[in-house]
């Protein structure tokens, strides 16, 4: 990851590459932002005015390189657009300034170094231009492969962006640096739950995605314990074995653990981990199956953040479940019309392989339960019909508890992170009905993404408050690159995780 650097330094006496300085959308024109001051002096005052006789209009994501002129050490002056200016009195919004940084770090891929001239009026404001350079800058590197590295830098157009001098700030002041510290723990732990989500599926089957798990436990200072196939088996986790016994690959239930001596509260993460999904016996379609190595996103996100939380020292214990199988058609796969008996003893007629999982969910839900956490949030890239609703950058936010539920939603928004509240209306319950199970995988087709959230409240424990996120529109981009969201794994649900942990540390949600 780049490296990050705090500086007292003017934009004009910094030595670096290229200085990045923002520009709004005014009434008359584009706007120079604050912190460009000095740039703008080296203008003549006139930046404004170039940068419009350049077509720059200060819109969103929008750069523009410059030639700098006599009076800037950096050769290159980047002008990044930062949306409609704000009211007077009024400063920019962190995801604004979060997104320009993103835009800018990747429009100076190749390029060694970077001062970061956005306006930050605060610290909250530098550590969001932190993390959006962080992230911007990310290009996945394959270990091991360096002709694949080549061509993820040839794509990017250029090596990611080495360091980033973050300009405007206090470093001696300890909120700004708390801040941009933070910026840098959980933008690395983004792009861990990125790269995981990027590697080829031959590479990171359910063994070895817990034997990630496990070499990041032993840095960290994580108690990790790994269920293989048999423990499994003997375990009655009928639900993640059910879904993994049509692999070669077996499946894995990982227990990643950090707890904190004075932690008055405990968070349990579960996430969902097909490290791919062909559907099983209910084979996707052509056309379908490119993507599915990136099913495994939602335990990808609980991985990070729970190692976030371990870094960040937070005064909560946190708890998390990866649900780990490869969803594979073989004459040992499980069969649309059989019944699997679950964690804990409830049965579900399968009625179609491809809605697996929230099956490997269940039984780790369950599980997550008898651990009596003050709350669980599960994380899935779990229905079609989730993205159909919300579209391919919105994660829907469901659960038992509408102000746990509301709490969360509002904390995604918080960091940035797009989601909406979605119910879960009782009557789609019946439509589950199974003549011989205690109900099936399946139901009406209408409010399916609903209906899987459903599914999964049966196998919380009434008393504990549930959170349940489906990522399946944003944890894959498949397009081109925007602000700090890269082509491919984005790292979803990470950053609201890491908020949600910390308020809780605070005391902040009761």
């Amino acid at each position: 990851m780049s490296a990050l650097t705090l500086s007292t330094s003017s934009a004009a006496t910094l030595r670096a590459d290229a200085v990045v300085i923002g520009v709004a959308k005014g009434p008359k024109g584009p706007v120079v932002a604050a912190g460009a001051e000095a740039v703008d002096k080296a203008f003549d005052g006139k930046l404004a005015a170039v940068l419009e006789a350049l077509g720059a209009t200060g819109g969103e994501g929008e750069t523009t390189k410059l030639p700098a002129p006599s009076g800037l050490k950096a050769p290159v002056v980047l002008a990044v657009g930062l949306g409609d200016a704000p009211a007077k009195d009024e400063d920019f919004a962190h995801e604004a300034l979060r997104r320009a940084a993103g835009s800018a770090a990747r429009a100076l891929a190749g390029s060694k170094k970077a001062a970061f001239a956005l306006p930050v009026e605060d610290a909250d404001a530098a550590g969001a231009v932190a993390e959006g350079a962080l992230l911007g800058a990310y290009s996945y590197r394959p270990a091991g492969n360096a002709a694949a590295a080549k061509k993820n830098d040839k794509a990017d157009k250029g090596a990611p962006l080495a360091e980033i001098a973050l300009l405007g700030g206090k470093p001696r002041d300890k909120a700004f640096k708390a801040a941009a510290e933070r910026a840098a723990t959980v933008a690395e732990e983004v792009n861990r739950a990125r790269d995981l989500v990027n590697m080829p599926p031959n590479e990171l089957d359910p063994k070895a995605f817990a034997a990630a798990a496990q070499t990041a436990g032993k840095e960290f200072g994580l108690k990790v314990e790994v269920l293989d196939e048999k423990a499994l088996l003997k375990g009655g986790f009928g639900g993640i074995m059910g879904v993994g016994r049509g692999s070669d690959a077996p499946p894995r239930l990982v227990r990643i653990g950090y707890t904190h001596p004075k932690a008055e509260k405990t968070l349990a993460l579960v996430g969902k981990g097909i490290t791919y999904d062909s559907g099983g016996i209910s084979l996707k379609p052509a056309g379908h199956n490119e993507t599915m190595k990136c099913d495994m996103a939602g335990a990808a996100a609980v991985f990070a953040a729970v190692v976030s939380a371990a870094r960040l020292g937070l005064r909560v214990n946190v708890t998390g479940w990866l649900a780990l199988a490869e969803n594979m058609p073989s004459g040992s796969a499980t069969r649309p019309g059989d019944v699997l008996k679950m964690y804990g003893g409830k049965t579900v007629e399968v009625l179609n392989t491809d809605a697996e999982g929230r099956l490997v969910l269940g039984d780790a839900l369950a599980r997550a339960s008898e651990e009596t956490p003050d709350a669980i949030v599960d994380v899935a890239t779990l229905t079609g019909a989730m993205v159909l609703a919300l579209g391919n950058r919105t994660f829907g936010v469901m659960g038992n508890d509408d102000a746990f539920r509301t709490s969360v939603f509002e904390i995604a928004e918080e960091v940035g992170e797009q989601a909406w509240p979605m119910p879960l209306p009782a009557e789609l319950r019946k439509a589950m009905d199974s003549p011989v199970a205690d109900f099936a995988n399946m139901g009406e087709r209408m409010g399916s993404g609903l209906l899987a959230g459903i599914f999964l409240k049966e196998f919380v424990a009434e008393d504990i408050a549930w959170v349940h996120l489906d990522i399946a529109g944003p944890a894959y981009h498949e397009s081109a690159p925007y602000g700090y969201t890269p082509k491919g794994g984005t790292g979803s649900a990470v950053r609201t995780l890491v908020r949600l942990a910390e308020r809780t540390a605070a005391g902040d949600l009761g």
